[in-house]
């Protein structure tokens, strides 16, 4: 199990959740600031076996818009593996 922490701008965060969630993929949203100028951003929490890793990876890059300019991200993705997973 893997859990990836993308952070994205917020203009990006519906398109990437509806791509996410078709894909059958659980995502959870939290709104938070940071970075340059302190622009609204989103970040996920995405819930992944280790397998579908590349395939969440590919989504968030496909669904994401293109870059205000050549020096600017479009999502920051970390990837943690989680020892241990269980919902109450």
């Amino acid at each position: 199990m893997k859990l990836i922490l993308a952070i994205l701008r917020d203009q990006d965060c519906e398109p990437v959740t509806n791509a996410l969630i078709a894909a059958g993929l659980g995502v959870t949203q939290i709104a938070s600031t940071g970075g340059f100028l302190r622009r609204g951003s989103t970040t996920m929490l995405i819930g992944v076996d280790a397998e579908r890793v590349d395939e969440a990876v590919q989504l968030v890059d496909k669904n994401c818009s293109p870059a205000d300019s050549t020096d600017s991200n479009r999502a920051t993705l970390f990837v943690l593996k989680i020892d241990q997973f269980t919902q109450l």
